[in-house]
């Protein structure tokens, strides 16, 4: 269960905190919100119903303590915003709308901080009086610029200290030496006031900074501490303890190691548009794209989802038929063929497995491809409280070490689950001992290829060929070291001695995909109505590119490397073939006729016995649009011919890929008119019975393939709307 918290904001609204400071651009508590807004909507997003928050604010206009305290005397210009709650975007949007800067600089930071300590006992009392397990937090944002009564400080802070509140204080524009940050012309009240709150907090064992600093801090990513639940707990076993007592046995538990953390997905709640109707749960997709003006603050409706299952309908070819799940059989994925087995087979070849982790052998790590592991990683730790389960596993785990081995293991995690092949690898640390393991592969999950090798050539002959232009000679090999010697990464960076260090290291790296889209929800939750997103912080896009300086220090290397390779640059490739000027193609970089030199025409024959070949050969050879017409007449002939010849059947199968080429060719070329009075013509002939014979199946096989008019959908240079498209599938 996750640890219950309750954390008070106590927020300076003071006149002064209205004040641009030091050539800023915002408004000193707007600043100081980037804070807390990140705060509040990280707790937030972790939809826990057990992260109570409150918001005090001090220096406000109006005084408002009723909730918590009837008498309001010396409480004078405290606000309280929100008693301590499980906050919701609503609440967020609503507490958006009320920070704003008063007009008065009267009101008592220790003041608020006395009503915060009274929030916090008042919530987490139980009714018996005895105090619930919270973690309880003040957090306090201030420019010090207020007055204070410190007639009651140490009644304060022995009320927190007993309480065990934990107390945090960022101040704006308070000097921090430890990180250079020091105020110049500060005034002296300020100054006074800042020695005071930074003892008080020390007193308590609180933190006290400076808000610049806390800024910076909020572009590192917070990493999330999970409760690890063990996937096994059982016994690690060498032979069979069911026929012989001379077995190894040791209790052991099984945690997750590395898991992957997901970013969170859009698919939950969507944007209602339909509030103006009839009311009831919306039907709108998440994936609807929404326009200006049609978005409500705050109105989220549950996105409902359906499932149909559909087949192709035997009575009505082309079409499809909704059929109920209980009709369904289960098929499974063997590669990318669907295997169907019946419950009944699935009975009798389904293994029935008890948990256990059984040690099956024992392979070199020098023989162990790393490759191999397909799965995250695991620790298995002896069971807790268990000294002979530690000691015999602590003994397993050195010899496996000095015997540079791992171990190959069955796992059965549950009953009746399906077994799994794991390596056992042992980690040794000055505290920690455990074995890792990782998922092994079984021989369907292997996916074997071959290429040719990189440094010879073979010929059809069994010749070796060590120099070709396809290999690379020793000058390019050459060059290409020097460029990644010059690249190297691991002697960039420098210590503060000046000494070479890791420039990349592990702990300083993050995924950007997870951290940016958290980054934007917290963001848009305080600025939904903001055109333009924030720049993503500099420490997810630090490591996106080499640095500037290593790159600079390469030109020379990247030169010579160029010259070697004989790199050139390669014109884009343009899409489509619908220019007519043959001048306007892509030309090859040497400038000649290709076409010339091999003696190829301009105008190739549409040979029935390889008719899709040379009716692409044909289009490819000219921009002509009169030879384009003969040679779509000439492949509009045998596909007739092909039909009117097929005994039964046997010939649908060959025009069908005809038209299905000759339809995507032509809207490639943009001359949808040519396809589309050739598939008309071909259907009245079809229905009409002119090509030797009833050959409507054929017809019925062109419209289930949806192989009809081209549309406007389709082709943008076409007549034919979608609906007269649709139409034209009519048999008639």
């Amino acid at each position: 269960m996750a640890q219950k918290e309750a954390t008070v904001y106590i927020l300076d609204l003071g006149k002064s905190m209205g004040e641009r400071r030091h050539g800023r651009s915002k408004t000193n508590l707007d600043w100081a919100l980037e804070y807390v807004w990140d705060k509040i909507t990280t707790t937030v997003g972790t939809s826990r119903k057990t992260a109570l928050m409150g918001v005090i604010g001090f220096r406000t206009d109006e005084t408002n303590i009723s909730e918590l305290i009837e008498d309001d005397e010396g409480y004078s210009n405290i606000r309280i915003f929100s008693t301590l709650k499980q906050f919701l975007l609503p609440d967020i949007r609503s507490l958006h709308e009320q920070l704003k800067p008063s007009s008065t600089n009267n009101g008592d930071l220790l003041s608020a901080l006395a009503v915060a300590a009274q929030m916090i006992d008042t919530a987490t009392t139980g009714k018996t009086g005895n105090r619930l397990k919270f973690d309880r937090r003040i957090i306090i944002v201030t420019d010090g610029m207020g007055y204070m009564d410190t007639t009651d400080l140490d009644a304060i802070a022995s009320k927190l200290k007993s309480d065990e509140v934990e107390l945090t204080l960022v101040g704006v524009d308070f000097d921090d030496p430890e990180n250079g940050y020091k105020e110049e012309d500060k005034n002296a009240h300020k100054e006074a006031n800042e020695v005071i709150l930074k003892e008080f907090v020390e007193g308590c064992g609180g933190n006290f900074g400076t808000l610049a600093v806390a800024i910076e801090q909020l572009e590192i990513p917070r990493l999330k501490d999970i409760r690890a639940v063990p996937s096994y707990r059982g016994t690690l076993t060498l032979g069979d303890n069911n026929e012989y007592d001379s077995t190894l046995s040791i209790d052991v538990e099984r945690y997750p190691c590395t898991m992957i953390a997901r970013p969170p997905t859009a698919s939950s709640f969507v944007v209602r548009t339909d509030l103006g109707s009839a009311p009831g749960p919306s039907t709108q997709s998440s994936a609807t794209v929404m326009g200006d003006g049609q978005q409500v603050d705050g109105q989220l409706s549950a996105v409902r989802n359906q499932r149909m299952y559909q087949v192709d309908d035997p009575n009505d070819p082309g079409t499809k038929m909704d059929v109920e799940m209980e009709d369904l059989q289960r098929g499974y994925e063997y590669g990318r063929t669907a295997v169907h087995i019946s419950e009944l087979e699935s009975n009798i070849v389904k293994i029935e497995t008890t948990q256990s982790l059984e040690l099956l052998g024992f392979v070199s790590e020098e023989n162990f491809e790393r490759y191999l592991p397909i799965s995250r990683t695991n620790y298995i730790v002896p069971q807790r409280a268990n000294d002979k389960a530690q000691l015999a596993l602590s003994s397993f785990i050195h010899a496996l070490y000095e015997a540079g081995c791992y171990a190959v293991a069955r796992l059965v995690s549950k009953d009746l689950k399906p077994p799994l092949l794991v390596l056992l690898v042992p980690r040794i640390e000055p505290d920690f001992e455990a074995l890792i393991d990782v998922e092994l592969p079984f021989e369907e999950d292997m996916r074997r290829y071959k290429f040719p090798p990189l440094d010879k050539k073979l010929t059809i002959s069994g010749k070796i060929i060590t120099e070709h232009r396809d290999l690379p000679n020793a000058d390019l090999m050459q060059a290409m070291s020097d460029y990644v010697d010059a690249m190297d990464l691991s002697t960039f960076d420098r210590d503060e001695e000046g000494e070479p260090a890791e420039y990349m290291k592990f702990e300083d790296t993050y995924s950007p995909l997870l951290h940016r889209i958290n980054h934007i929800i917290r963001w848009r939750a305080t600025n939904p109505r903001a055109s333009e997103l924030p720049a993503p912080p500099q420490i997810l896009t630090k490591y996106s590119a080499p640095p500037s300086d290593l790159v600079a220090g390469a030109e020379h290397q990247l030169a010579a490397l160029k010259k070697a390779g004989d790199v050139k640059k390669v014109p884009p490739k343009e899409k489509g073939r619908f220019k007519r000027v043959r001048a306007d193609r892509e030309k090859p970089l040497s400038g000649l006729d290709v076409d010339a030199l091999l003696g190829n025409p301009k105008r190739v024959k549409i040979e029935a016995d390889n008719l899709i070949p040379t009716f692409k050969q044909a289009l490819a050879a000219t921009d002509d649009l009169e030879a384009i017409q003969s040679a779509v007449d000439e492949m509009c002939r045998n596909v007739r011919s092909l039909i009117s010849r097929s005994i039964g059947e046997s010939g649908y199968g060959r025009a069908l890929e005809a038209i299905r080429v000759m339809r995507e060719e032509i809207t490639e070329l943009e001359e949808p008119d040519i396809f589309n009075t050739f598939i008309r013509d071909l259907k009245k002939d079809i229905l009409e019975g002119k090509l030797n014979g009833d050959r409507r199946e054929m017809w019925w096989r062109i419209r289930g393939s949806k192989y009809g008019l081209i549309d406007k959908k389709r082709s943008i240079v076409s007549d034919v709307s979608e609906e007269e498209a649709a139409e034209f599938y009519k048999a008639t």
